[in-house]
């Protein structure tokens, strides 16, 4: 029995090492790969300098809102700033139980009207529309029932004009060319039906209102003075750089951010649209485009482009971090779970093999694996079947090993997007590295542990995090 017993903890202990090995391989082509295209970007813009098109597809911005008052008039405010020639904005206040619908009725002094709204995809009933008779880009106001961020989203879908839509969170704001970047692969390539932006965090830029009253961001960037914050401004640009540009090459993402994300509006429709029933409705409109498209032969293409930037809030509290990873888990779980029967079927390609293998091992199910390698790891050591010397060496290298790929894409992302940083934030930066991968990783383990064993607790619970205003966060 005992002889087994260390047979079983060394099979596992040899599994762990080879899952630490084959993730650390993965990590370092998929940020090489993603700090050179990065790269060439940059080059053949600094080369052709990127003469600007007089053509432009009108895009729909759907701006979905639930007890968003804090953030919800900077956000749009912002939108109203952007360099593109046509768009309109769509506000969805899902039932608000603070002043979301007052703060932008009363700003932008709009009117209720009588507008017929047509569903091409079931929603929640939209009770009130207004719009703002005197501003420069279209906007308009929609208040419906209480139905989630999926189906506030769906409404949207419905009231819009444009054949293309953009969803943001009411948190997040644009840069001024974030959406002209976005639309790109759309105009290089007509059979692109939806295109994922880079998220960064809003805690590290300044900003500041105009005598006008216009919020504009300053050219000042500075990691955040928060720990937490910190801490996923590493995490943001290492994920961000590395998996979803490696991925992007094989028309392999499962997932675009619920924050900042294109899609074609005939092809959401057609697929179904967005689904109310789990929490990451996100990637789950990703997957369930994937398999409208294959099932149905369409030739299509999902992409990734990195030079859109929008800038969200990020958790300060560990308190907010803990809800918002938790539901990030749950919805990770439920979209693997329902969209289980693409994994290794050949009519899904790559993204049913190498796109499901890689988010079924190393996002959905890494916190098991990485805890109980740990908790194994430990065994072996007590039951004298490890040389902790190694072992010890062995974890110490890797984290060095993941932390300078992951201070690699940080400084990519400086360089690419032109920004300056003084010397104690690059200090700081190397040193929130190092902790990040020594330290928070295992946190962030726990915390998705967590979503596992809450799970029929949590699974419909979405959870507030705190905001504040963008002229407060630091």
């Amino acid at each position: 029995m005992n002889q087994w017993i260390y047979q079983l903890l060394q099979w596992m202990e040899g599994f762990f090492l080879l899952y630490l090995l084959v993730y650390a391989s993965y990590l370092f082509l998929s940020v090489a790969m993603g700090a050179w295209k990065l790269y060439r970007t940059d080059r053949m813009r600094t080369i052709k300098n990127e003469l600007k098109h007089d053509f432009y597809f009108p895009v729909s911005i759907l701006v979905p809102a639930y007890n968003e008052e804090v953030t919800i008039l900077d956000s749009v405010e912002s939108l109203m700033n952007l360099d593109y020639r046509l768009y309109e904005i769509i506000v969805i206040d899902d039932g608000s139980s603070d002043h979301t619908s007052r703060v932008l009725i009363e700003h932008f002094n709009m009117k209720q009207v009588n507008r017929p709204i047509r569903r091409s995809i079931p929603c929640q009933k939209i009770e009130k529309v207004y719009e703002a008779p005197d501003s420069r880009v279209r906007l308009t106001l929609l208040q419906k029932r209480n139905g989630g961020k999926g189906d506030s989203l769906n409404a949207g879908i419905n009231a819009s004009q444009y054949p293309y839509f953009l969803c943001i969170d009411a948190d997040s704001m644009l840069q001024r060319d974030s959406l002209e970047r976005i639309v790109q692969p759309v105009m290089e390539d007509d059979d692109v039906v939806a295109v994922g932006g880079l998220i960064r965090v809003a805690q590290c830029i300044s900003f500041h209102k105009k005598e006008d009253g216009n919020l504009v961001r300053e050219l000042s960037y500075h990691l955040p003075w928060n720990f937490l914050a910190s801490m996923q401004v590493m995490e943001y640009d290492r994920s961000f750089l590395a998996s979803r540009i490696l991925l992007d090459s094989f028309n392999g993402n499962l997932i675009i951010s619920g924050a900042f994300g294109l899609f074609k509006k005939s092809v959401v429709i057609a697929a179904g649209g967005y689904a109310t029933d789990v929490l990451g409705e996100d990637m789950e409109l990703v997957a369930k485009l994937h398999a409208y498209c294959r099932n149905n032969m369409e030739k299509y293409s999902i992409r990734y482009e990195p030079n859109a930037v929008c800038w969200s809030q990020a958790p300060t509290t560990l308190r907010d971090l803990f809800k918002q990873r938790r539901r990030w888990h749950i919805g990770l779980f439920q979209c693997m779970n329902r969209y289980r029967f693409m994994f290794m079927k050949s009519r899904f390609g790559m993204v049913g093999t190498a796109s499901y293998l890689y988010y079924m091992l190393y996002e959905l199910y890494s916190p098991v694996i990485e805890v109980v390698g740990l908790a194994v790891t430990v065994a072996a050591a007590l039951a004298g079947l490890l040389n902790m010397k190694f072992m010890i060496q062995f974890y110490l290298l890797f984290a060095v090993y993941s932390a300078i790929l992951t201070i690699t894409a940080f400084f990519q992302r400086i360089y690419t997007q032109n920004i300056r940083i003084s010397r104690q934030d690059v200090f700081r930066a190397c040193i929130m590295c190092l902790i990040e991968n020594v330290f928070f990783r295992f946190v962030f383990d726990f915390i998705r542990l967590n979503a596992f064993i809450s799970y029929r607790k949590n699974k419909g619970n979405w959870g507030t995090i705190k905001r504040i205003r963008y002229t407060e966060a630091k």
